[in-house]
């Protein structure tokens, strides 16, 4: 028996959501914008009307002005968003507890087992549209497939407030024909990767034979010829679910570029902080480090070292990231934008590998520093207590939210 897959997206969402708590704005043309002092001046979001515009997300501020004469501007507010997709998931689970969130507007449901109970998919699709409609009202574009691949194209076919049926039997006359890069998992690095051999649509990539494009682009290529061939087997993982994780990571944009090492060297403690503390939340030692630095060209380079012991000690992680900083990076440019990660993690165990050069006792105490740090600022607010360096003006932003964490994916950021 075949799957019955929906892919559930809802329209505009971070600007209909403005547009239910300011009613004034729903017959106005409004984008959910970031913070232009934070640098995050583009879009995120926007509403039906500011589309017909040819507003799109991710363009700067002024280039949807210059589009759109009367935009209205908002700043996002998550704390909404996230409730709103709550109570969405909590309408999907009505139906099937096979439920897989990808970001907050955006979900897989497996509802192969309820068919019986509640009709075929196109009919638990519209039910659903239906009821987030009426109890929450938004819009939601649905899609219906075999498999996740094709239930998320589907959702995108048809927009806004529509439902799509991709079948066995329909499915390469209705996508066939689309830019290969409408299909997920394909960017825009291995999309020009598949023009560059001729590959410009999902027809010709599943046309592609599929050892040409293990030899191209590895297992990803022969993972995209699969999805093309309507071969993905791909589970619903139920947000419950949490795969073991391979890296905690955190970065920011500084909303100024960092001239001197001294910047950096703050704004990578701070980064190191938040790094440790998700470390300790997971239960989780880091065994080496890696920093991203994009300079003022918006060009990215990475690095990565050991640890000489696994850890959860901010301070620790800190001393390697700035030293690697410090043995790389060239300041031919200043820094724009910094990301500190810990990797090849481990569970925390009582015995571990010494290094001659660590002390383990002094270590050991640092680290039990940390977790009552960790307990008051639970208590009392984030921040309460923290290193003096970052009592300064260290150049972060103060409004960015925490980041979303995807079940089926192995990056906490």
């Amino acid at each position: 028996m075949s799957r019955v897959i929906l892919h559930c997206d809802m329209n505009n969402f971070f600007a209909s959501v403005e547009c239910l708590l300011n009613p004034e704005l729903a017959e106005k043309r409004v984008a959910v914008c970031g913070n232009i002092q934070e640098r995050h001046g583009i879009v995120l979001a926007k509403n039906e009307r500011a589309k017909k515009f040819g507003v799109k997300t991710g363009e700067t501020i002024w280039e949807a002005q210059k589009k759109c004469p009367g935009l209205v501007i908002v700043p996002p507010q998550y704390r909404y968003y996230a409730e709103f997709s709550k109570r969405a998931r909590e309408i999907y689970k009505r139906y099937t507890d096979l439920v897989e969130p990808f970001g907050l507007d955006e979900c897989w449901l497996d509802v192969t087992g309820s068919i019986r109970l509640f009709g075929d998919g196109k009919k638990i699709a519209d039910d659903i549209r239906a009821v987030i409609k009426k109890e929450l009202g938004l819009t939601v574009s649905a899609g219906v497939s075999f498999n996740k691949v094709f239930a998320k194209l589907g959702s995108d076919l048809k927009k806004p407030d529509a439902t799509t049926v991709i079948s066995e039997e329909n499915f390469r006359e209705l996508i066939y024909h689309l830019p290969a890069n409408d299909m997920i998992g394909i960017g825009r690095s291995t999309f020009q990767n598949l023009k560059n051999i001729g590959v410009d649509t999902i027809g010709e990539l599943a046309a592609v034979p599929v050892d040409t494009l293990r030899i191209r682009l590895g297992k990803h290529g022969e993972a995209l010829w699969r999805y093309a061939n309507g071969l993905d087997d791909s589970r619903v993982i139920p947000e419950e679910y949490s795969e073991p994780i391979k890296s905690i990571g955190r970065g920011i944009t500084a909303v100024r570029d960092l001239v001197d090492a001294k910047e950096v060297h703050a704004v990578m403690l701070a980064l190191s902080v938040e790094v440790a503390r998700r470390l300790r939340e997971e239960n989780l030692f880091a065994g080496a480090v890696q920093i991203s630095v994009r300079d003022s060209r918006l060009v990215t380079r990475e690095f990565q070292c050991a640890l000489p012991i696994e850890t959860s000690n901010s301070g620790l992680i800190e001393k390697y990231a700035y030293d690697l900083f410090c043995r790389k990076y060239s300041w031919e440019y200043n820094v724009r934008s910094v990301t500190v990660r810990a990797i090849k993690l481990v569970q925390c165990v009582c015995a571990r590998q010494l290094d001659m050069q660590i002390d383990i006792g002094r270590l050991e105490r640092r680290e039990k520093i940390d977790g009552i740090a960790d307990m008051i600022n639970k208590r009392y607010g984030k921040g309460t207590i923290k290193p003096m360096t970052l009592f300064s003006d260290i150049h972060i932003p103060q409004s960015r939210p925490d980041g979303a964490l995807i079940p089926g994916f192995n990056i906490r950021t």
